[in-house]
């Protein structure tokens, strides 16, 4: 639950800005506030992850600090989303853990594990430090022994992410049946996939907030498709493997190579990105307390992604076998931190995004109340 204090917070935030109204046209968070008359828990939890993080409504109020009224939307949405990461989480320790500091328990898990990786791979005579014919990865560790580890993090992944969206719907007051509407659904997709809540035109800011927004988006952009294109290599190189019987090394112009290499680039450019308009935020819309949290989903990303590319320039030399245990060993860090970073915004934002598409089917509470 929500401290008193953070849920004193909010509600005074959605008090005054429901009855000023003047960003209402800025993105969905206003529009889906105005449907409401009080904000209990599960609508602060709803309205701060349905929050694109852009700030453009606070460089617009007239109520920011000075005022008295100190209304700070960033700032205050985003501690409660801080909670809500925990609340939602599987299991909870560990959300617990990860939050008092992201990036040092990202980087320790990657460095744990690559360093478990190279002594099995070391006991088992293995040679990390030779060139390897044909640069055959499966001479570094077994296929079976690849498939079986990452199948193990993935699966623990994907079911921390689901019960944690399980538990942000229910939390939301939605029934899962609702996650079957089609027309929702397709709403949502569009509006998820091309981020238009981070494209309201700059309305009231100035040219070089309107700028950071703008860049903003073009960044989630492209880290978001990068590492689709990396989704989309895998899969290919799986359906070489299995369904073609390729067992060999891809080439460079192989379908799996160009959408790796193109999603590698994406995470590098992406990741960097963000990280750079992360440092220049102005310090007082943003919680400092989410700081190692928020990056550590980057930089994992960035350290994967470097990873990787070197692997692919280098995969027929000496340091091919250490290349790959770090590439490995940073990729599993990363899968398995997903369920705790900043990465679960984005699915808990989606699901916001959706729960948005299906409020504008129906009419607002209190009008359905006859007030």
């Amino acid at each position: 639950m929500l401290p008193t204090e953070l849920m004193q917070e909010g509600d005074h935030l959605m008090t005054v800005c429901n009855a000023c109204r003047y960003c209402e046209g800025y993105c969905a968070v206003w529009q889906a506030m105005e449907r409401r008359l009080v904000f209990k828990e599960s609508d602060l939890n709803y309205l701060a992850n349905l929050c694109h993080n852009c700030s453009d409504c606070y460089y617009a109020c007239q109520y920011a600090p000075p005022h008295e009224f100190q209304i700070n939307p960033p700032k205050t949405l985003a501690k409660i989303r801080k909670y809500t990461y925990e609340q939602y989480a599987w299991p909870g320790p560990l959300a617990k853990a990860f939050q008092k500091n992201g990036l040092v328990v990202s980087l320790l898990t990657a460095v744990v594990l690559i360093g478990f990786m190279m002594l099995a791979i070391a006991s088992v005579g293995s040679q990390l430090f030779m060139p390897v014919r044909g640069a055959d990865f499966y001479q570094i560790a077994s296929h079976e022994v690849m498939i079986l580890t990452f199948g193990a993090v993935g699966l623990f992944s994907a079911l921390a992410l689901l019960i944690g969206l399980l538990r942000f719907w229910r939390n939301v007051d939605e029934p899962y049946s609702e996650f079957a509407n089609p027309a929702a659904l397709w709403k949502a997709a569009k509006e998820v996939l091309s981020l238009e809540n981070l494209d309201n035109g700059g309305a009231g800011c100035s040219t070089s907030e309107e700028k950071s927004s703008q860049a903003l988006r073009w960044f989630h952009h492209i880290t978001f498709y990068g590492f689709l294109s990396c989704f989309v290599a895998t899969t290919l190189g799986v359906f070489y493997y299995y369904g073609l019987g390729l067992h060999e090394t891809s080439g460079y112009t192989s379908l799996p190579v160009i959408f790796g290499t193109l999603g590698g680039l994406g995470l590098v450019i992406g990741p960097i990105g963000l990280l750079v308009l992360k440092q220049r935020r102005n310090r007082e819309i943003a919680d400092e307390s989410q700081y190692g949290m928020d990056v550590s989903f980057i930089v994992l990303l960035l350290l994967a992604s470097v990873s990787g590319l070197l692997l692919l320039a280098l995969r027929e030399s000496a340091a091919m076998g250490t290349l790959l245990v770090v590439h490995l060993g940073i990729v599993m860090a990363l899968f398995l931190t997903l369920p705790y970073g900043k990465f679960v915004h984005g699915i808990y934002r989606s699901a916001a995004v959706l729960k948005w598409a299906l409020e504008r089917s129906r009419p607002p509470a209190h009008s359905a109340a006859g007030e």
